[in-house]
């Protein structure tokens, strides 16, 4: 059985499905997705409609992203997030303009039962964004950490390449996984458009939401197979950007 995690879809369905598709995806599978189904494309709606199906066919874990978070505050509550609505909010509202109650409610069940890590016996951490604690994720003290956080992805960036794990300025952060999976924060902003590692960290967000592609990656190979940049799928659209 292969563990394969995936990057933010940002509602870009039909990407996600030529990606499973290149992927050959099994039923065999342990589907991990790193969060931040929607905001971005247009098919919000249908993107989380697929992967509700999909789970009755397929082991996934379903991990919660910022975007699903404030997704879930304007369905459940009415909260009204201008920000949010800049940055992608506005194309998912417009998705969910089209759908019925019963819908909805189905979508807020998801919505509230995204899980906000998956820690594996292999000692691989899955979380949408990172953590701050240096003990771990069991003792982060904000849950909403898990999935806002920055700040894991630059320390690992920051760090000298040369510097291993037994040496005294490593962090401390670090040390408690194997290997740490992130989304989040797109690799484009570092001019990249594949998975990339920096310490052990790899972060699969390639810049779906933008002009990159959608990514799948297997966790102990580290083979990985992408779409096309999803944008491509959404001509007379323009994401997030």
């Amino acid at each position: 059985m292969r563990t394969l995690v995936i990057g933010d879809i940002h509602s870009g369905l039909k990407a996600l499905v030529q990606v499973l598709e290149r992927a050959k995806v099994t039923q065999d599978d342990h589907l991990v997705f790193l969060g931040d189904y929607i905001d971005g494309w247009s098919q919000a709606v249908e993107t989380v409609n697929f992967l509700i199906e999909l789970k009755d066919s397929h082991q996934c874990t379903f991990l919660r992203g910022n975007h699903d978070e404030l997704c879930f505050e304007w369905l459940s509550q009415g909260k009204d997030n201008p920000l949010w609505f800049q940055h992608g909010g506005r194309s998912t509202t417009a998705s969910y303009a089209e759908v019925d109650e019963g819908i909805k409610r189905i979508h807020m069940d998801f919505y509230r039962n995204l899980e906000n890590f998956h820690l594996n016996p292999q000692n691989q951490l899955f979380l949408h964004a990172g953590f701050t604690n240096l003990n771990g994720i069991e003792h982060e003290y904000f849950s909403k950490t898990f999935y806002w956080d920055r700040t894991l992805w630059e320390l690992a960036l920051s760090l000298n390449p040369n510097l291993n794990s037994g040496d005294t300025l490593y962090p401390k952060r670090l040390t408690h996984y194997r290997e740490i999976f992130i989304g989040h924060t797109p690799v484009t902003r570092i001019g990249k458009t594949l998975p990339h590692r920096a310490a052990n960290v790899w972060n699969i967000d390639t810049g779906a939401a933008f002009k990159g592609p959608l990514s799948i990656m297997d966790v102990d190979t580290k083979e990985y197979w992408q779409s096309e940049p999803v944008h491509t799928f959404y001509p007379e659209e323009t994401g997030r950007n």
